[in-house]
C-alpha cells in the first residue's frame, strides 16, 4: 500500500493512496488547482485513479474533485444525501459501503454533524491484516478538536448529530487506528485544531477535550467555540454545488 498526505491552502489536508501491486488508487478532498499533482503521482506509482471522493461539500475551499475525476475518467463520489442538492451527476456512496482498491479496502462511514453529507473513510490494508489501519475523518474529527456544526444552520441539532456520529462510528475503533483529518491548525473549520496532521483513536480519546464530555456539555462547548465563518463561504459552497 502507498499513502500520501498533501497539505494545501486554507490549511486543508488532501489524500492519495491505494494498492501499488494491483495498480488502483483513490484521491480524497482534492483542492482546486492541485489536480495535476494527483495525475503525476499516479504516473509515478504506476496506478490508475479509480475513485475521486469529497468527504462533504466543502465551505472553505473550492473543490478540484470533479475536475480531476473528469481528467482521469474516474467516478466522482459524494454521500448519497447530496442527490438533488448538487447540480451534477455523481456516484453516490452509502453508509457501510466497501470500495475495493486491490489489496486495500475502504469502508464508507456516514458521519453527519459538520454537514449532513459528511463521511469518513475507514481503510484496511489486507496484506497487513484484516483490522483497519487508519481512518480519514474529513471535517468530523480533527487532531485535538471537533468539526464546526453551524455551516448550514441548526447548530444545536447538528452538534448533537456530530456527537452521535463520533461516538457511534469512530470511538469504537481500536485505539491503534490512525486518524488523518481534513484540516490542520489555521483552518476555520474547527476551534483549536492541532498543527500535527495525524493522531490515533486512542490518543484522541485521552486528550481531545470534546471526547471526554457528556453529550450536553459537548453540544454547549461546541456552540461556544464556533470560529468566524470562512471568507467567501457562500460563494465557495455555491461553486462546489454547481461543480
Amino acid at each position: 500500500m502507498f499513502f500520501k498526505q498533501l497539505a494545501t491552502k486554507e490549511s486543508s489536508l488532501s489524500y492519495f493512496f491505494g494498492c501499488g501491486t494491483k495498480g488502483k488508487s483513490m484521491a480524497v478532498d482534492v483542492v482546486a488547482g492541485d489536480e495535476q499533482w494527483y495525475i503525476d503521482e499516479a504516473q509515478k506509482a504506476n496506478v490508475t485513479i479509480n475513485y475521486v471522493i469529497d468527504t462533504h461539500v466543502h465551505a472553505d475551499h473550492y473543490s478540484g474533485g470533479r475536475k480531476l475525476a473528469q481528467m482521469v475518467g474516474a467516478p466522482y463520489c459524494l454521500h448519497e444525501s447530496d442527490k438533488g442538492r448538487v447540480k451534477f451527476e455523481f456516484e453516490p456512496l452509502s453508509d457501510g459501503q466497501s470500495l475495493n482498491l486491490g489489496n486495500v479496502n475502504v469502508e464508507v462511514l456516514h458521519t453527519p454533524g459538520h454537514t449532513p453529507d459528511s463521511i469518513c473513510l475507514l481503510v484496511t490494508d489486507m496484506r497487513r491484516g484484516e483490522l483497519p489501519w487508519f481512518v480519514i475523518t474529513g471535517d468530523t474529527l480533527f487532531v485535538g478538536s471537533i468539526g464546526r456544526p453551524d455551516l448550514l444552520g441548526k447548530e444545536r441539532e447538528m452538534a448533537a448529530l456530530l456527537h452521535d456520529s463520533i461516538h457511534s462510528k469512530l470511538l469504537h475503533l481500536s485505539n491503534e487506528v490512525e486518524i488523518f483529518p481534513g484540516h490542520q491548525a489555521g483552518s476555520v473549520c474547527g476551534a483549536g485544531i492541532s498543527g500535527k496532521p495525524s493522531s490515533t483513536i486512542g490518543f484522541e480519546k485521552r486528550w481531545n477535550p470534546g471526547l471526554t464530555m457528556s453529550k450536553d456539555d459537548f453540544i454547549e462547548n461546541l456552540l461556544k467555540e464556533i470560529p468566524p465563518r470562512p471568507t467567501e463561504m457562500d460563494k465557495m459552497v455555491a461553486a462546489n454545488l454547481a461543480g
